[in-house]
Order: structure tokens, then sequence, then C-alpha cells
């Protein structure tokens, strides 16, 4: 009996890292363990700093990044560009002005493929 008991032991540990190499277990733990603003789903609906031409605005966008969006026009220029540091000096006042905070994004991804990011105030949101 305890053999067969070493054997099941012993295909259950093979399956689990036959699974790793394929990402399954480590990906799960990755989701349930995201935490903060920069994960799926945007909890805190931030807008990219600076806002450009080719964003996807959302319908119900919060307030502060509307009103970013009125003071600052969305450009098209690359990072590393003149208008581009222009343009990101100036969302960044205007986000610190309507009452948002910059956040850094050190860890681009396919989700938040900006370097920075206005988190707006929720708190007032009507």
């Amino acid at each position: 009996m305890q053999k067969q008991h070493k054997i099941f032991v012993n295909q259950i540990i093979a399956l689990l890292l036959a699974l790793l190499p394929f990402g399954y277990i480590p990906q799960v733990q990755a989701q349930a363990s995201c935490s903060g603003c920069l994960c799926p789903g945007n909890p805190c609906r931030l807008c990219p700093l600076p806002a450009m031409t080719s964003d996807i605005v959302a319908d119900d966008e919060p307030e502060t990044c509307k009103k970013i969006r009125q003071e600052v026009p969305p450009i098209d220029s690359q990072p590393g560009s003149n208008e581009y540091f222009a343009s990101l000096d100036q969302s960044t006042m205007s986000c610190v002005k309507n009452g948002g905070d910059v956040i850094k994004n050190s860890r681009r991804s396919e989700i938040f493929t900006s370097r920075y990011y206005c988190k707006p105030d929720l708190s007032t949101r009507k």
C-alpha cells in the first residue's frame, strides 16, 4: 500500500512541475497578488501623462483627467522629444492643480504603457 501511495504522490509532484514552465501556477499567484493602482481593470482610474492623440478616452473619464485634456492638448510626439517633455511638465502641473497625484510607472506593461499617470481624487466623485 505504501508503494502505491509513493507512486501517486510522485505523479502529483511531476504534474505540478510540468505546469511550472507554462506559467500556470505563477500566473495565478501574480494575478491574485496584484495590489495598487497599476493592476488590470485600472482600479484607480488613472490617466496617462501626457495625454496622447492615440489614447482611448473612456466615456466615464474622471473629471481630473478631463480637465487635464482641456488645459493641455493631447500630443503625438514620442517620449524624449522637446514637445513631449513640455507637455509632460504642463500635464503634471495640471494633475496636481486639479487634486490628482502623479504616479511614476517604472514597470510598463501592455495595459499601462505610459511612464507617468495621474491618479485622480475619486473621493469628490459625483
